[in-house]
Parts: structure tokens; C-alpha cells; sequence
């Protein structure tokens, strides 16, 4: 159950294509698949400030053979990133982004994707997101902090947990074993409630556009002292 946004509050949340950058901007690893291969990838990665990918392998690794012995040098290619909640949820997968296409060199030992296709997999669903509508979108200005100031919300704020789960009233289903945590953005914080037999997922918007994480903490104090008809949406549960 939705509620409606009061008047000055922020939009409910990233376009897909903004979501696809701010997974990519702070992804430290990736699965890589080719015709013949599967890798796991760890730091060795870069994206541009367009949203293209390019890979680093060591020059001795098997993926750089592959790739120089490829006809033409041109590695047909499917990348997965997977966002990670950086607290200790049951369900800690928030997104997936898929890129498929094909790897060439890109000088050195480097290996450009020319990407082909973008599908973006959240809980609410699967779709395909342009490749125009990435190189013009840009992160959310918190993903590189984000998991740094989740992990210490939930670590040392008990009481600013509470008080945040306040704002939702009995709107909160019964039975809440434990809450945590799960994103903050500049549009607001979604807190995950577990149950027994599922969760549900609270968005508390911000008053305004957090610009930075400073920011972020004045309009989580800003949310916390405004009325308590704050806007905010109720994700149902799931099992």
C-alpha cells in the first residue's frame, strides 16, 4: 500500500537507468561469461563516466588468452552485477544488471565491452534499459557511502532505528521479529521488517534531495521532527 507524497517531499525514487549506474558505480566485482569460459572478477574492473565497462585482466590470465585468441579479437561477452544490502538481512539481494555484448581491446591490456543490451532485475521485476537513457544517467551522488553509513545505522543507532520506524504507525503489519536497514539514496531510507514468514520493505522519503551524505543526515533528522504524515511508501510482504 502506497501512500500519496505530500507536497515538497522527493520523488519515490531512481529511474532504472540511474539504478543501473549507481549498481555499477559501486560494484567491486562482477561474474564474467564467454563462449567457453566462466570468471568471477574482483577488482578488476573500471566505469566510465558514461556507464561503459571495461575489463583489466592480467596479461598471463585465462581471459586474456582467450580473448587474444578469439576470431578477430572480439569476445562475445555477458557481465553480472549483483547489489548486495551491506547489513545482515535474510534477503540481501537488491538488484541485479545484466550487460551483454562484446569485449575488444581497448589498448594495453584492457578489454572494452561494446555493450549490446542492459536488463536491469529488481524484486519488483525485470526490464530492458536503453543504452541512451545510461550514458546520460548518473549515479546516486551516496552509493560509494552508502554501506559505510547503513552498517553504522545499524550498528549504533538502535534508538534512531526506532524512531524512524515510528513514522510508519500501525501502518506496520503485526508480528515484527527485527528491522534493518536496506538502502539509502538521495531520495530517502527503506528500512526491511522481517517476520516469521516474510518482510516487508519501508520507504521514508526525504523533505528534499539529499546532495551528499552530510545532507543525508540533515534530512534524516528533517524526516524525523516533521509531522508524521511524512510521506512515505509500504512495500508489501513476501515470503
Amino acid at each position: 500500500m502506497n501512500t500519496d507524497a505530500d507536497a515538497g517531499t522527493t520523488e519515490p525514487g531512481p529511474t532504472d537507468a540511474e539504478l543501473v549506474r549507481t549498481v555499477l558505480s559501486r560494484a567491486t566485482s562482477l561474474s564474467l561469461t564467454t563462449t567457453g569460459q566462466a570468471y568471477d572478477l574482483i577488482g578488476l574492473h573500471s566505469v566510465s563516466a558514461t556507464g561503459q565497462v571495461t575489463l583489466h585482466p592480467r596479461p598471463d590470465s585465462p581471459l586474456a588468452r582467450e580473448a587474444t585468441d578469439a576470431p578477430m579479437r572480439s569476445l562475445a561477452a555477458l557481465l553480472e552485477f549483483t547489489d548486495i544490502a551491506p547489513t545482515p538481512l535474510r534477503d540481501r539481494v537488491r538488484a541485479r544488471v545484466t550487460v551483454s555484448g562484446r569485449l575488444a581491446p581497448a589498448g594495453g591490456d584492457a578489454l572494452r565491452l561494446d555493450t549490446a543490451r542492459v536488463t536491469l532485475r529488481t524484486p519488483a521485476g525485470a526490464t530492458d534499459v536503453g543504452l541512451d537513457e545510461i550514458a546520460l544517467a548518473e549515479p546516486d551522488p551516496l552509493a560509494v557511502e552508502e554501506a559505510a553509513m547503513l552498517t553504522h545505522l545499524a550498528d549504533s543507532h538502535e534508538e534512531l532505528m526506532a524512531d524512524l520506524l515510528g513514522l510508519a504507525g500501525s501502518r506496520l503489519p503485526y508480528g515484527m521479529i527485527r528491522s534493518l536497514p536496506l538502502a539509502l539514496d538521495r531520495h530517502g531510507i527503506t528500512l526491511r521488517c522481517e517476520y516469521e514468514s516474510g518482510h516487508c520493505d519501508l520507504q521514508l522519503l526525504f523533505p528534499a534531495l539529499a546532495h551528499d551524505a552530510t545532507d543525508a543526515g540533515e534530512q534524516i533528522r528533517r524526516l524525523l521532527t516533521a509531522p508524521r504524515s511524512c510521506a512515505h511508501q509500504h512495500h508489501p510482504s513476501h515470503p
